[in-house]
Protein backbone atom coordinates (compact mmCIF):
# COMPACT_ATOMS: atom_id res chain seq x y z
CA UNK A 1 0.00 0.00 0.00
CA UNK A 2 1.43 3.40 -1.05
CA UNK A 3 1.02 5.72 1.92
CA UNK A 4 1.22 9.53 1.60
CA UNK A 5 4.75 10.90 1.34
CA UNK A 6 4.09 13.46 4.08
CA UNK A 7 2.97 10.70 6.47
CA UNK A 8 6.00 8.53 5.65
CA UNK A 9 8.30 11.48 6.34
CA UNK A 10 6.74 11.81 9.80
CA UNK A 11 7.08 8.09 10.46
CA UNK A 12 10.66 7.84 9.18
CA UNK A 13 12.25 11.31 9.34
CA UNK A 14 15.75 9.81 9.06
CA UNK A 15 14.93 7.28 6.38
CA UNK A 16 14.08 3.59 6.66
CA UNK A 17 16.53 0.75 7.24
CA UNK A 18 14.96 -2.27 5.58
CA UNK A 19 16.90 -4.97 7.38
CA UNK A 20 19.20 -5.60 10.32
CA UNK A 21 21.88 -6.73 7.88
CA UNK A 22 21.92 -3.38 6.10
CA UNK A 23 22.02 -1.62 9.49
CA UNK A 24 24.99 -3.73 10.53
CA UNK A 25 26.84 -2.92 7.32
CA UNK A 26 26.19 0.79 7.74
CA UNK A 27 27.88 0.95 11.16
CA UNK A 28 30.68 -1.52 10.50
CA UNK A 29 28.97 -4.59 11.93
CA UNK A 30 29.97 -3.92 15.55
CA UNK A 31 26.38 -3.71 16.77
CA UNK A 32 24.85 -6.37 14.52
CA UNK A 33 23.34 -8.28 17.48
CA UNK A 34 21.53 -5.27 18.94
CA UNK A 35 17.97 -4.39 18.00
CA UNK A 36 17.58 -1.00 16.34
CA UNK A 37 14.99 1.23 18.00
CA UNK A 38 13.36 4.12 16.14
CA UNK A 39 11.33 6.82 17.84
CA UNK A 40 8.20 7.88 15.92
CA UNK A 41 6.37 11.10 16.73
CA UNK A 42 3.07 10.36 14.98
CA UNK A 43 -0.35 9.81 16.53
CA UNK A 44 -1.25 6.08 16.26
CA UNK A 45 -4.97 6.91 16.01
CA UNK A 46 -4.25 9.19 13.06
CA UNK A 47 -2.15 6.46 11.43
CA UNK A 48 -4.99 3.99 11.92
CA UNK A 49 -7.42 6.43 10.29
CA UNK A 50 -5.12 6.73 7.26
CA UNK A 51 -4.64 2.96 6.98
CA UNK A 52 -8.36 2.23 7.16
CA UNK A 53 -9.23 4.85 4.54
CA UNK A 54 -6.54 3.64 2.13
CA UNK A 55 -7.50 -0.03 2.63
CA UNK A 56 -11.20 0.65 1.99
CA UNK A 57 -10.39 2.75 -1.08
CA UNK A 58 -8.12 0.03 -2.46
CA UNK A 59 -10.68 -2.74 -1.86
CA UNK A 60 -13.47 -0.76 -3.52
CA UNK A 61 -11.32 0.05 -6.56
CA UNK A 62 -9.58 -3.27 -7.20
CA UNK A 63 -12.18 -5.59 -5.68
CA UNK A 64 -11.53 -9.29 -5.21
CA UNK A 65 -11.95 -12.54 -7.15
CA UNK A 66 -15.63 -12.81 -6.26
CA UNK A 67 -16.40 -9.10 -6.13
CA UNK A 68 -14.95 -7.08 -9.03
CA UNK A 69 -14.16 -3.48 -8.15
CA UNK A 70 -14.42 -0.23 -10.08
CA UNK A 71 -11.24 -0.93 -12.02
CA UNK A 72 -12.75 -3.98 -13.71
CA UNK A 73 -15.66 -1.87 -14.97
CA UNK A 74 -13.39 0.82 -16.41
CA UNK A 75 -10.74 -1.50 -17.85
CA UNK A 76 -11.88 -0.60 -21.37
CA UNK A 77 -10.73 3.00 -20.75
CA UNK A 78 -7.19 1.78 -20.25
CA UNK A 79 -7.32 -0.49 -23.29
CA UNK A 80 -9.04 2.00 -25.59
CA UNK A 81 -7.48 4.21 -28.23
CA UNK A 82 -5.86 7.33 -26.70
CA UNK A 83 -8.05 10.43 -26.80
CA UNK A 84 -6.06 13.70 -27.05
CA UNK A 85 -4.39 14.42 -23.69
CA UNK A 86 -6.04 11.50 -21.94
CA UNK A 87 -3.82 8.70 -23.26
CA UNK A 88 -3.96 5.81 -20.79
CA UNK A 89 -0.17 5.50 -20.68
CA UNK A 90 0.06 9.19 -19.70
CA UNK A 91 -2.85 9.30 -17.29
CA UNK A 92 -2.52 7.12 -14.15
CA UNK A 93 -5.99 8.25 -13.02
CA UNK A 94 -7.48 5.67 -15.39
CA UNK A 95 -5.81 2.71 -13.70
CA UNK A 96 -5.19 3.86 -10.12
CA UNK A 97 -7.36 5.01 -7.22
CA UNK A 98 -6.44 8.61 -6.42
CA UNK A 99 -6.77 10.06 -2.91
CA UNK A 100 -6.35 13.71 -1.91
CA UNK A 101 -4.42 14.06 1.33
CA UNK A 102 -4.74 17.35 3.23
CA UNK A 103 -2.96 17.84 6.56
CA UNK A 104 -2.84 20.79 8.94
CA UNK A 105 -0.31 21.45 11.69
CA UNK A 106 -1.62 24.22 13.94
CA UNK A 107 0.47 25.92 16.62
CA UNK A 108 -1.42 28.41 18.77
CA UNK A 109 -0.44 31.27 21.06
CA UNK A 110 -2.75 32.66 23.76
CA UNK A 111 -2.49 36.38 24.60
CA UNK A 112 -4.05 36.90 28.05
CA UNK A 113 -5.54 40.25 29.15
CA UNK A 114 -3.16 42.42 31.18
CA UNK A 115 -5.51 42.52 34.14
CA UNK A 116 -5.84 38.74 34.40
CA UNK A 117 -3.83 36.38 36.58
CA UNK A 118 -2.43 34.37 33.67
CA UNK A 119 1.24 35.22 33.29
CA UNK A 120 4.79 33.88 33.14
CA UNK A 121 7.59 34.35 35.64
CA UNK A 122 11.05 35.83 35.05
CA UNK A 123 12.26 32.49 33.68
CA UNK A 124 9.42 32.38 31.15
CA UNK A 125 7.52 29.60 32.92
CA UNK A 126 3.73 29.82 32.87
CA UNK A 127 1.77 29.85 36.13
CA UNK A 128 -1.24 27.59 36.63
CA UNK A 129 -3.68 30.25 35.42
CA UNK A 130 -1.72 30.60 32.20
CA UNK A 131 -1.65 26.84 31.72
CA UNK A 132 -5.42 26.69 32.23
CA UNK A 133 -5.81 29.43 29.64
CA UNK A 134 -3.71 27.53 27.10
CA UNK A 135 -5.71 24.36 27.69
CA UNK A 136 -8.98 26.25 27.25
CA UNK A 137 -7.74 27.76 23.99
CA UNK A 138 -6.69 24.30 22.79
CA UNK A 139 -10.13 22.88 23.50
CA UNK A 140 -11.74 25.83 21.71
CA UNK A 141 -9.63 25.33 18.57
CA UNK A 142 -10.01 21.55 18.67
CA UNK A 143 -13.78 21.98 18.43
CA UNK A 144 -13.44 24.10 15.27
CA UNK A 145 -13.40 21.17 12.87
CA UNK A 146 -14.43 22.89 9.64
CA UNK A 147 -11.59 22.54 7.11
CA UNK A 148 -11.94 25.73 5.11
CA UNK A 149 -13.24 28.29 7.65
CA UNK A 150 -9.82 29.64 8.66
CA UNK A 151 -8.48 29.82 5.11
CA UNK A 152 -11.69 31.45 3.84
CA UNK A 153 -11.38 33.99 6.67
CA UNK A 154 -7.87 34.80 5.45
CA UNK A 155 -9.13 35.09 1.86
CA UNK A 156 -11.81 37.56 2.94
CA UNK A 157 -9.27 39.55 4.95
CA UNK A 158 -6.43 39.67 2.43
CA UNK A 159 -8.43 39.24 -0.80
CA UNK A 160 -5.95 36.52 -1.79
CA UNK A 161 -6.98 35.18 -5.20
CA UNK A 162 -4.54 32.26 -5.07
CA UNK A 163 -5.99 31.01 -1.77
CA UNK A 164 -9.53 31.29 -3.13
CA UNK A 165 -8.46 29.33 -6.19
CA UNK A 166 -7.01 26.63 -3.90
CA UNK A 167 -10.33 26.28 -2.06
CA UNK A 168 -12.28 26.19 -5.33
CA UNK A 169 -9.96 23.57 -6.82
CA UNK A 170 -10.19 21.30 -3.78
CA UNK A 171 -13.97 21.60 -3.68
CA UNK A 172 -14.21 20.74 -7.37
CA UNK A 173 -11.94 17.74 -6.86
CA UNK A 174 -13.61 15.93 -3.97
CA UNK A 175 -14.11 18.16 -0.92
CA UNK A 176 -17.27 20.02 0.09
CA UNK A 177 -17.07 23.55 1.46
CA UNK A 178 -18.58 22.50 4.78
CA UNK A 179 -16.39 19.41 5.21
CA UNK A 180 -14.73 18.71 8.56
CA UNK A 181 -11.33 17.20 9.33
CA UNK A 182 -11.44 13.41 9.29
CA UNK A 183 -9.03 13.26 12.23
CA UNK A 184 -8.13 16.10 14.62
CA UNK A 185 -6.23 15.85 17.91
CA UNK A 186 -4.51 18.08 20.44
CA UNK A 187 -0.91 17.01 21.04
CA UNK A 188 -0.06 16.20 24.69
CA UNK A 189 1.80 18.94 26.61
CA UNK A 190 2.06 21.13 23.50
CA UNK A 191 0.05 24.01 22.06
CA UNK A 192 -0.35 22.13 18.79
CA UNK A 193 -3.26 20.53 16.96
CA UNK A 194 -2.77 18.02 14.13
CA UNK A 195 -5.49 17.37 11.57
CA UNK A 196 -5.87 15.32 8.42
CA UNK A 197 -8.60 14.85 5.83
CA UNK A 198 -8.72 12.24 3.05
CA UNK A 199 -11.11 12.20 0.10
CA UNK A 200 -11.31 10.26 -3.15
CA UNK A 201 -10.35 12.40 -6.11
CA UNK A 202 -13.23 13.15 -8.49
CA UNK A 203 -11.74 12.00 -11.79
CA UNK A 204 -14.84 12.40 -13.94
CA UNK A 205 -15.06 8.64 -14.49
CA UNK A 206 -18.77 7.85 -14.13
CA UNK A 207 -19.97 4.40 -13.04
CA UNK A 208 -23.73 4.22 -13.73
CA UNK A 209 -25.81 1.97 -11.44
CA UNK A 210 -26.86 -1.44 -12.78
CA UNK A 211 -30.00 -1.55 -14.89
CA UNK A 212 -33.14 -3.52 -13.81
CA UNK A 213 -31.93 -6.49 -15.91
CA UNK A 214 -28.72 -6.52 -13.80
CA UNK A 215 -26.56 -5.41 -16.72
CA UNK A 216 -23.80 -2.94 -15.91
CA UNK A 217 -23.90 0.09 -18.26
CA UNK A 218 -20.59 1.11 -19.77
CA UNK A 219 -18.47 3.52 -17.79
CA UNK A 220 -18.12 7.01 -19.27
CA UNK A 221 -15.78 9.94 -18.71
CA UNK A 222 -16.53 13.61 -18.05
CA UNK A 223 -13.45 15.07 -19.69
CA UNK A 224 -13.89 18.52 -18.16
CA UNK A 225 -13.76 16.97 -14.69
CA UNK A 226 -10.85 14.77 -15.76
CA UNK A 227 -8.92 17.87 -16.83
CA UNK A 228 -9.47 19.37 -13.38
CA UNK A 229 -8.41 16.14 -11.70
CA UNK A 230 -5.20 15.97 -13.71
CA UNK A 231 -4.11 19.28 -12.20
CA UNK A 232 -3.85 17.48 -8.86
CA UNK A 233 -1.20 15.18 -10.37
CA UNK A 234 1.21 18.06 -9.74
CA UNK A 235 1.05 17.02 -6.07
CA UNK A 236 1.67 13.32 -6.70
CA UNK A 237 4.78 12.38 -4.67
CA UNK A 238 5.42 16.12 -4.36
CA UNK A 239 3.68 17.43 -1.21
CA UNK A 240 3.12 21.19 -1.29
CA UNK A 241 2.98 23.36 1.84
CA UNK A 242 1.26 26.59 2.68
CA UNK A 243 1.72 28.55 5.90
CA UNK A 244 -0.20 31.54 7.25
CA UNK A 245 -1.02 33.33 10.51
CA UNK A 246 -4.59 33.48 11.75
CA UNK A 247 -5.51 35.95 14.50
CA UNK A 248 -8.92 35.92 16.18
CA UNK A 249 -10.52 37.06 19.43
CA UNK A 250 -12.47 34.37 21.28
CA UNK A 251 -14.72 34.33 24.33
CA UNK A 252 -13.71 31.46 26.63
CA UNK A 253 -16.38 32.14 29.24
CA UNK A 254 -18.42 29.15 30.37
CA UNK A 255 -22.21 29.40 30.56
CA UNK A 256 -23.13 31.75 33.42
CA UNK A 257 -19.64 33.33 33.59
CA UNK A 258 -18.68 36.87 32.70
CA UNK A 259 -17.26 37.56 29.24
CA UNK A 260 -13.66 36.35 28.92
CA UNK A 261 -12.18 37.61 25.65
CA UNK A 262 -8.77 36.28 24.67
CA UNK A 263 -6.61 37.18 21.68
CA UNK A 264 -5.60 33.95 19.98
CA UNK A 265 -2.97 33.60 17.26
CA UNK A 266 -2.51 30.43 15.27
CA UNK A 267 0.23 29.48 12.84
CA UNK A 268 -1.31 27.06 10.37
CA UNK A 269 0.70 24.88 7.99
CA UNK A 270 -1.17 22.96 5.30
CA UNK A 271 0.35 20.04 3.40
CA UNK A 272 -1.41 18.95 0.21
CA UNK A 273 -0.56 15.90 -1.84
CA UNK A 274 -2.09 13.26 -4.07
CA UNK A 275 -1.64 9.54 -3.43
CA UNK A 276 -2.27 6.74 -5.94
CA UNK A 277 -3.07 3.23 -4.69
Amino acid sequence: MNLPESVLLCLFPNGLVLSRQSAALSDGGDNSEEEELYGVDFDPDCFNYVLQFFRQASDAFYGSAGNPGLYAAQQHLVDSTPISDFAPNQNPLLSKQAIIVLREELEYFSIPPKAGGAQTDSAGLANEAMLDLKRACGRYLLDKKSIFTALQRNVNKENNVAEQHLIDMLCMSGFDRDDEWGFRALEPSRCCISSIALVLLKTGIVHPPPTPDSKQPQVTVDYNQMATAQKLLLFWRKPARKCWWDGIEVDLAQPGEAQRNIKLWARRVWTLELSLV
